[in-house]
């Protein structure tokens, strides 16, 4: 029977049929898909067979997984050489980010909108903790936004401390799969929390000498929303290293760039110290946002190496 794959542990994974029957399965044997090295063959999102293993126990085995209408996918946390599959069949993805308490870096969110558009995944940004911001935080959000929004992403301001641009947040989640991101402590499970009250996900202060979230989130988990839709919570992310990209793809993934390429003198030109260059020429006048630029040449940096910084 086919079933749909509601959270990973490593070796067993919950799955539910159509019929809302859940099965604790496993995998026998070694599934290879889409040529892909992946620490976890099979992802939360992915859809599959099933066979019971008896009448005693809602037990089961993956006899087929199906292939995936898309999927993201990043450096395994464990193994710099092999593919981590955040989660699969996405119709959005949501990076929580924070501008205070903890902050979150405009890099990591470069790395996190490049990784969905690889693969073809609209992300939503949310910048939660509202009610801790002063006048600076204020102002560096309205700057994001319209650097976000004009490369065509929503861009949402919200506090669930104070309950503020909730509402504004369920109506982009309505009726889609939606995956949930972002570093420890920057409200992933609050929000959860606030969906599902039932659920109690825990959730920690931001590390007081770090300045970093901890941990709440242990595996992929999937749930379904009231009112029509999925959202996929993962584990706090410290750093997103991206897979399967190369230097010279790199800045078709940053739009503001990708639509000056044609522009420049070198047909392959990296936009470093080429003369003629149409993209540094916009940074310097302001038409490609810095920050945005370095974020691009720190990824480039990266890309080959055994470490990510």
């Amino acid at each position: 029977m086919q079933a749909l794959v509601y959270k990973s542990t490593g070796s067993w994974y919950v799955t539910k049929t159509a019929d809302a029957k859940v099965y604790n399965a496993r995998i026998k044997g070694v599934f290879k898909i889409d040529g892909i090295t992946s620490t976890n063959p099979i992802a939360v999102g992915d859809w599959v067979d099933i066979e019971p293993e008896n009448d005693t126990d809602n037990t089961a085995t993956i006899t087929e997984i199906y292939e995936r209408t898309n999927y993201i996918a990043r450096v395994s946390p464990h193994n710099r050489h092999l593919h981590h599959i955040v989660a699969s069949n996405i119709h959005q993805s949501l990076l929580f980010a924070t501008l205070k308490d903890p902050k979150t870096s405009s890099g990591f969110i470069d790395r996190f909108l490049v990784a969905c558009d690889m693969y073809k995944v609209p992300a939503i940004l949310v910048f939660n903790k509202a009610d801790l911001y002063k006048q600076k935080e204020l102002d560096k959000f309205h700057q994001l936004k319209q650097v976000y929004e004009a490369i065509g992403h929503a861009v949402v301001l919200c506090s669930l401390q104070t309950q503020t641009g909730i509402n504004t947040i369920q109506a982009l989640l309505h009726n889609k799969t939606t995956l949930l991101s972002g570093h420890s402590g920057v409200g992933k499970s609050t929000f959860i929390n606030t969906l599902f009250p039932h659920l109690s996900l825990r959730t920690q202060e931001v590390s007081g000498w770090s300045g970093k979230g901890l941990h709440t989130t242990t595996f992929a988990e999937m749930f379904d929303l009231p009112e029509g839709g999925k959202i996929i919570d993962t584990p706090g992310i410290r750093e997103m290293g991206l897979v399967d990209v190369t230097k010279q793809e790199l800045s078709g993934y940053f739009p503001e760039m990708k639509a000056l390429v044609n522009d420049c003198q070198f047909n392959n030109c990296m936009h470093l110290n080429e003369p003629g260059c149409a993209v540094k020429e916009a940074v310097n006048n302001g038409d490609i946002a810095i920050d945005r630029y370095v974020s691009y040449m720190h990824i480039l940096d990266t890309i080959g190496k055994k470490e990510w910084e």
